[in-house]
Formats: C-alpha cells, structure tokens, sequence
C-alpha cells in the first residue's frame, strides 16, 4: 500500500514539472511555417504566411494593409487537435504592404513571433508614394530622428536629401540607414528642421520618396502674466474681463485654460489671440463674464502648458452686492504723538467699494493746502516733522459720488511738547549783594504741552571756607 501512495506521488510531480517544461518548452511563442525572419515577394504575388501555437491565435498587420485586404482562416491542428493553427492570405501584394507581420496568442499579445515582409516594385523602390502630401515629423530634444522613407526592398541604396539637392550619405555613426526604418539621425541638430526627401537609383532611373516636414516643437513658456496683480473687486452685475498672457520662444505652441467657479455653468467665454514679434511669441486667452453674480466669487486660476511645462496664475475675485462705504477710528478717537517726531502717521480703518475719494481737513480746512509737510498717501495722512501746531481736529472725508455715499470720521491730535524753562535761554547773570532784609523777586518761566508744573527749591549758602552745594 505504501508503494502504491508513493508511486501515485511521483506520477502527480512528474506530471506537474513535466507541464511546466512544457510550458517553457516548444510553443512557448507561437510557430511561423516560414523560419527566415525577412521575407521577398513580388508585386501583385500571393502571400501566404502560417502560425502555429498553443492557445488561441491573433494577427497584427502593417499600417498599409486594410483588414478587407487579407483572409484569416483558424482552426485547430496537431496529432491530437490539441493546438491551434492560423493562416494568413494576401492575394494581391501591393508595396504599402511592406512591413511587420506578427502572429500572437490572443490573450497573451507579448508571447510573438514575427517577419518583415518587403513587397518589392522596380517602379517604386519607397512604400510611401512620392504623391503623398508631405509628412510632419517632429523633432524631440535628446531622441533620435527617424525620416521614415522605407523601401520595397532590403538591397536598395538610399540617400537623404536636404531641400532643395543637399545630400546626405549614411556614415553609420550620426546617420544610420535601415532598410525597414528609413534613416536614424542619432543626435539631430537645429540643421536637421526643414524640408527631406530620400532618393535611390534603379536602372538608371533616379526615385523620390514622399516629402518630410521636421519641425521641432519648442515648449519654452518665460511669463505668464494676468491683467490684474491683485486681488479683484466688482459689484453684483458688472461685466468681469480677466486677460491671460504667454510669452514663449518662437515656435512655442501652448494651450491656455481657465478654471473658474462658474465653468461647470458656462457662465464665461474665451477668445484667443496669437501675436508673433521678432523675438518671441505672445498668447491671449481673455475671459468674460458678462454678469456677475454672487455665485461667481472665489479663485480664478489660467494654466498655460507647452509640451511637459505647465505655468499659472491665479487672482480672487469678490463680488459685492450693493456698494458700501465702512470708516470708524484704529485706535480711539484722540490721539498722541511728540513734537520733533520725525513723521506720524494718521490712518482710519476704511472699508469701501468702489474705490472712493479721500479729502483730509484741519481744523475745517483741506490740510494739504495748509502745510507742505501734510502728505496724502492711500486713505492716510502723513505729518512731516511734527511740531507743536500741527494738533488740532482732523476730519476725513470719504465719498462715492456715482452711487451717492458719503461718510466721515473726525480725530483729534495732541501734540506733546517737552517742558522748558525760559531763562535757560538767557545767558545767566550774577545778581550781585542785596541787602540783608531786602525782598527781591525771582521768575521762572516755562512751557509745555501737556502745562508742567513749576517747583521751587531753596539750597542755603555754605558756611565760611566749605565749597557751595551743588545747584538742582
């Protein structure tokens, strides 16, 4: 019984290293009829190419050949029926034919086999016919370029023309010729952008293929720039026009897009405009709303791309129901400075839209003509070297006249002044012996702002032979 168990357990691991072999082994990929990895055949001949393979069968074809213009039969094959079996019939070659035929499991497409097929013609030695209209090829930053002029057959000698006759031979280093490719231009460089053909000789006749556009895109993208460099304020129902500017390098191609809160809606619209100046390339993409409503606030983003490079700019827009105008003092109604500072500032806490107008007075009357050291800047009013006469009442004005607001705020300034005392500005004189008994007057005059307060103080004469007190 024992040997019977082990004999069974060597039966089930043969047979599971023994289906792995054979999934490693022969038909791994499926099996072309043909073993040569090229293949010739003439114009208008048949072409007949077989697959065999494990699983289900599936065929690619060249670009050239319309799958109305080849039969593919399926079926199963083999000693036991246990593989699977496909043909392909292609009863009139024509030269656009030429190209990769590859046979592959259908659910397994990276599991192929293939063969370049050339259908060869004297008459036209290029599958791409020179009355084709030219080809775009674009050239890309450290990538080969391939000028695909392919030929009907693997012997024909080619050359690469630059228009209008500039010749370029294969030297097998920077230009590389391919039978099944067209010519590799490893490292091209600005010269390669223009128009390319290639041209081969065949009995003595000299062939031209179709036409090669290389153009190299540039995706340079040096500004982006909004016609507001701020943040953006309208009223509920003004028109909202937001410009978009690019500047690339020449041939620069880019897209411009907005994201706004109104896109989902199609509440905006866009026109663009392309400018070309000597130097560079300039791109418009302007964006209106024609009615603005409140569901319109928020961020408005325009992403520029070029190729991999993506710039943007991004402004807040607030919409307003009804113009306002909100004035009330920073820091009390009363304020203090210093006489001799240097500048004081006075500034409100205003709030308004639209921008409105802003008239500072002193004392009842506009302060910019009373002094040249008042200075308007913003909504504040600047005091140059602040003297004692510059306190007083300051009243500002605030005024929307379209739409008929008006508002003001009325400040007082102090100014301190620091104590002085008269006399000091007088040169000291020795008022002499009075005396004894006699009454005499002392002055003391001072100023200041706030008014000091004045306090005498009496120091008695030292005696005889001992140096005075100091004086206070």
């Amino acid at each position: 019984m024992m040997n019977f168990i082990l004999f069974c357990l060597l039966c089930g691991l043969y047979g599971v290293f023994g289906k792995d072999k054979e999934h490693k082994g022969k038909y791994s990929v499926p099996i072309l009829d043909v073993k040569t990895r090229q293949m010739v055949v003439d114009i208008n001949q048949t072409l007949q190419l077989g697959c065999r393979g494990r699983w289900e069968l599936s065929w690619a074809f060249p670009s050239g050949l319309a799958k109305d213009q080849v039969q593919v039969e399926d079926s199963r094959c083999g000693r036991t029926g246990q593989q699977y079996c496909s043909s392909v019939t292609v009863s009139r070659s024509l030269t656009q034919h030429t190209g990769q035929f590859r046979c592959r499991y259908r659910h397994q497409t990276r599991k192929q086999i293939s063969i370049y097929v050339y259908v060869t013609d004297s008459q036209q030695p290029f599958v791409d016919h020179p009355a084709m209209s030219p080809d775009v090829l674009y050239m890309k930053e450290k990538q080969p370029l391939v000028i695909p002029c392919r030929v009907t057959h693997p012997n024909t000698t080619t050359t690469l023309v630059k228009f209008p006759n500039h010749s370029l031979n294969p030297d097998q280093r920077n230009i590389i010729w391919n039978s099944k490719q067209g010519f590799i231009i490893r490292t091209p460089t600005f010269y390669y952008i223009g128009l390319f053909y290639c041209e081969t000789i065949s009995d003595g006749v000299a062939h031209k293929s179709r036409i090669y556009f290389v153009h190299r895109p540039v995706s340079n993208i040096m500004e982006v720039y909004l016609n507001s460099t701020g943040p953006v304020q309208a009223l509920k129902g003004e028109r909202l026009v937001l410009n978009c500017t690019a500047t690339g390098e020449l041939n620069t191609r880019v897209n411009i897009t907005w994201d706004y809160p109104g896109k989902v809606n199609n509440t905006g619209s866009t026109f663009k405009r392309l400018l070309k100046h000597r130097t560079h390339m300039l791109f418009y993409n302007i964006l209106t709303i024609p009615k603005l409503q409140r569901s319109d606030r928020g961020l408005y983003t325009c992403r520029v791309t070029s190729g991999e490079n993506t710039k943007q700019q991004k402004v807040t827009v607030t919409v307003y129901d009804h113009p306002f105008i909100r004035l009330k003092p920073r820091h009390g109604s009363v304020m203090e400075v210093q006489a001799g500072q240097k500048s004081y500032r006075i500034t409100p806490k205003l709030r308004a839209f639209p921008t409105p107008e802003v008239i500072w007075l002193k004392d009842g009357m506009v302060a910019a003509e009373q002094c040249s050291r008042y200075h308007i800047d913003g909504n504040s009013l600047v005091i140059r070297d602040v003297a004692e006469e510059d306190a007083g009442k300051y009243t500002v004005l605030v005024r929307i006249q379209e739409h008929g607001l008006y508002q003001n705020l009325t400040l007082t300034l102090v100014v301190n002044v620091r104590p002085q005392i008269g006399e000091k500005a007088v040169s000291p004189q020795d008022p002499g012996s009075v005396p004894q008994g006699s009454r005499q007057a002392l002055h003391c005059t001072s100023h200041g702002v706030p008014p000091p307060h004045i306090q005498w103080l009496w120091h008695p004469c030292p005696p005889k032979g001992l140096p005075a007190a100091p004086q206070a």
